[in-house]
């Protein structure tokens, strides 16, 4: 593992065109801006790389997938643009995800906090273990998963987005993940989950390129205003990160 204490993001392309995109944080894999942004721009440049067949997102540990934004970030958040655009990050991931002309497979190891969840729904097909329970937290904290809603309610449909959001405290499992769609499939274990990952992508890798970049735009149509909703949702956001109910929630936090 990666011992960056500001994190890191990599992008490594096998030979038989799989594209492994890696993030990693020391904080439970959360992501602050620049972060973000890194991972926007792999996704990006791994999806018109002319090598790249399919693409891997996944993040570095066996614990947490992702714990969503990164709490000491937000702290510093001082005022409205710069909270618009430190929650366009997950914006920008999201629509790089949905432009990106390639499949994306997403390997979820463990936990998957708020934007985490935005990251998994906003891959093509994602793959979990036991381990990777979901949450979306933030009317705790005194905000609201806007900029990832259009992506989770897409795979989950909006009643489950509801329980998912209004009990903003809670766990809810692998299995649940799965049975509302935001999970395609659920392992035992990693190793059990990695053997299926690369029989998976060895497979895609080895379909006409044409035949998924077709399937891709299929599974997006409809998401055509989303350069826009996103980042209006990003707006909401960081007006909320400036209230009083949410830096005191968020410190109430950091100190757990």
């Amino acid at each position: 593992m990666s011992n960056n204490q500001n994190g890191s993001v990599s992008l490594t392309i096998a030979d038989d065109g799989l594209a492994t995109i890696s993030f990693y944080h020391p904080a439970q894999n959360s992501l602050p801006s620049a972060l973000l942004k890194e991972l926007a721009e792999m996704i990006t440049f791994a999806g018109i790389d002319h090598k790249t067949k399919v693409i891997l997102l996944k993040s570095e540990g066996d614990r947490t997938f992702c714990a969503g934004a990164s709490f000491d970030e937000l702290l510093q958040i001082k005022d409205k643009q710069a909270g618009a655009e430190f929650f366009s990050g997950f914006a920008n991931v999201i629509n790089a995800c949905r432009k990106s002309p390639k499949i994306i497979i997403a390997r979820v190891q463990g936990k998957t906090v708020g934007g985490g969840v935005g990251l998994a729904a906003a891959a093509d097909y994602c793959l979990a273990t036991e381990a990777a329970f979901v949450k979306l937290s933030e009317l705790a904290i005194g905000i609201g998963p806007f900029v990832i809603s259009p992506a989770v309610t897409r795979k989950i449909g909006l009643p489950a987005f509801s329980q998912l959001t209004i009990r903003a405290t809670d766990f809810q499992t692998a299995q649940w993940a799965k049975e509302k769609g935001l999970y395609n499939e659920v392992y035992s274990d990693i190793p059990n989950m990695d053997e299926a990952i690369l029989l998976l992508t060895q497979k895609l890798c080895a379909y006409h390129p044409d035949a998924l970049t077709g399937l891709k735009q299929i599974l997006w149509e409809g998401t055509e205003d989303w350069d826009e909703l996103l980042l209006e949702r990003a707006a909401i956001s960081g007006e909320l990160v400036l209230s009083e109910f949410t830096q005191e929630a968020l410190k109430g936090f950091l100190k757990k």
